[in-house]
């Protein structure tokens, strides 16, 4: 998709907060960017549309590990951002292309339907009990972990990218000067 879109074959490219890109090689391809933060995704997109943080939407996450975890938005997203779904409902009643659910239940029915593991995951691993946790925490050791293209993976969130104080520490860390949008 992306060598289509560097050739010029591609007309349109939607990117989900997809910031691990070049987005210098999308050539004339018209960018639709759903995010939260102003990234390269965003600095190069055509249209955005501003989404809601993970703190202000309720979601279904399925981590590295393969666990399903459920999220309760914790505030609401400010201005004109709206939840994931909720923007691709609009977007897709837009285009005449119903989903054939308007709410996040119907949307997890639907899910449940397609992946029907989803919520026996989710219910399936135990909270830990808390000496457990202490054990653990008392025993850790930060160490800098590395996503798939090398970064380390505490900036390769798009809201830990924008953070100050993030940005500080990772300058302490490797040594650095704080550099502007690290």
């Amino acid at each position: 998709m992306l060598a289509a879109a560097k050739n010029a074959e591609l007309d349109v490219l939607f990117l989900g907060g997809a910031d691990e890109i070049n987005t210098n090689e999308l050539a004339s391809t018209f960018v639709v960017y759903v995010g939260t933060h102003g990234d390269a995704g965003a600095h190069r997109a055509d249209v955005i549309l501003p989404s809601a943080a993970y703190t202000e939407k309720s979601v279904t996450y399925v981590n590295t590990e393969g666990r399903a975890q459920m999220t309760t938005r914790a505030a609401f997203p400010p201005g004109d951002a709206k939840e994931d779904w909720a923007i691709l409902r609009a977007l897709s009643e837009a285009l005449g292309v119903t989903q054939g659910w308007d709410s996040m239940d119907e949307l997890r029915q639907t899910m449940y339907a397609i992946a029907p593991h989803l919520p026996l995951l989710i219910s399936f691993f135990p909270p830990m009990p808390q000496p457990f946790l202490n054990w653990v925490v008392a025993r850790a050791r930060f160490h800098p972990t590395y996503s798939r293209h090398g970064k380390r993976f505490y900036m390769t969130n798009p809201i830990a990218r924008a953070s100050r104080t993030m940005a500080e520490c990772s300058a302490v860390k490797n040594g650095r000067k704080l550099q502007a949008a690290e």
